[in-house]
């Protein structure tokens, strides 16, 4: 690792662990998802550690394309469950709400940054901008999230 990265404010998996623990707050890692043309984000995941209600650690993962408040994905992953993956990611401290997981994905994003306390000047203002959501109907192809399709029966 790098000294550039050790002094980003960015934390290990571990000490994302511990300081979710220790000051009953959250920590996330973001990652864009990029369209066919490889250049273009066109969505993101996003990997949230926190307590549940009993005080348990737990994995939120949502994933889902920008512009749409319908997530490819929003699951709750045990601690005991979390894949080696997601252990490898470094994580920023900050703050979430429950009801954020119903925004857009750039606006939870947004959230997440300024909860963080990173400088937002050069990110557009999402929370406020316009939005159209997608109907019930919509439905996204699970390998935008980074699984495998499941097996034919």
């Amino acid at each position: 690792m790098s000294n550039t990265q050790e002094n980003d404010g960015r934390l290990s998996f571990d000490a994302a662990i511990a300081h979710v623990r220790q000051k009953k707050q959250s920590a996330f890692a973001a990652m864009p998802v990029f369209g066919d043309d490889e250049e273009t984000a066109e969505g993101a995941r996003i990997f949230i550690l926190d307590n549940d209600d009993e005080g348990d650690l737990r994995l939120r993962f949502i994933a889902g394309p920008f512009f749409s408040a319908a997530y490819a994905a929003n699951d709750v992953i045990p601690a005991d469950e979390i894949p080696d993956s997601v252990r490898e990611l470094r994580f920023m401290p900050t703050h979430c709400e429950e009801d954020w997981f119903s925004d857009q994905i750039q606006v939870l994003i947004q959230k997440l940054v300024k909860a963080a306390g990173i400088a937002t000047e050069q990110m557009p203002d999402y929370q406020n901008m316009s939005s159209h959501g997608a109907g019930p109907e919509a439905v996204f192809p699970i390998s935008f999230i980074g699984r495998n399709e499941p097996a034919a029966h």
